[in-house]
């Protein structure tokens, strides 16, 4: 049976343990803080690997990200070939007034275009210039940090692997080439002998 009052005594140990400790306070302006490697400050864009495919702007739960684009036609790449069309970006915005950063549309770009960029010092006077367009979003791409080390157990990407394994069979498939052709030299010339 808990002795009565025991609780109350628990919570004023608490606050005298508290209230014996020196407090920390960050100078904030001056003295920037350590962010954690993973912060989600806002998003950047690399807009050479956006295709235009939409897959953000669909996926995005609050419908804050604005993509235009249109058709362009592109010439056949070789004589009797067909002309092709692409779709080219013309705006790309984000409106963080509504964003919720929750990263959805950075884990379904297929194309990896979207990255995070721990800045976090975007604060504007009217909510109406808090919707970013293109430039700024580029702009913080350049502050998106590199991606962690692989750890050095963990399994080798499936890319790579594949790659790597395609590069392999290329290798051998060359080296059995050159041996095929080194060995039916000898025999050539052997056969030049006897005639």
């Amino acid at each position: 049976m808990p002795i009565p009052g025991s609780g109350l005594a628990k919570g004023l140990a608490v606050t005298l343990r508290t209230m014996t400790k020196r407090t920390v306070t960050a100078q904030y302006p001056d003295t920037q803080p350590e962010l954690p490697p993973r912060t989600r400050g806002v998003i950047g864009l690399f807009e050479e690997n956006c295709t235009v495919c939409m897959l953000c702007a669909r996926e995005c739960p609050d419908w804050c990200i604005y993509i235009d684009s249109h058709k362009e036609t592109v010439p056949a790449a070789a004589p009797g070939g067909r002309e092709r069309s692409r779709n080219v970006l013309d705006r790309f915005a984000i409106d963080f007034s509504l964003c919720m950063y929750c990263g959805i549309c950075i884990e379904v770009c297929p194309f990896d275009a979207l990255f995070w960029s721990p800045e976090f010092e975007y604060a504007e006077t009217d909510i109406h210039e808090l919707t970013h367009e293109r430039d700024k979003l580029r702009e913080w791409m350049w502050t998106v940090p590199e991606p962690p080390a692989l750890d050095p157990g963990a399994e080798e990407p499936k890319e790579i692997a594949a790659a790597r394994k395609a590069a392999e069979k290329a290798a051998a498939q060359a080296a059995a080439e050159a041996e095929a052709a080194r060995t039916a030299a000898p025999d050539e010339d052997r056969k030049g002998e006897r005639q």
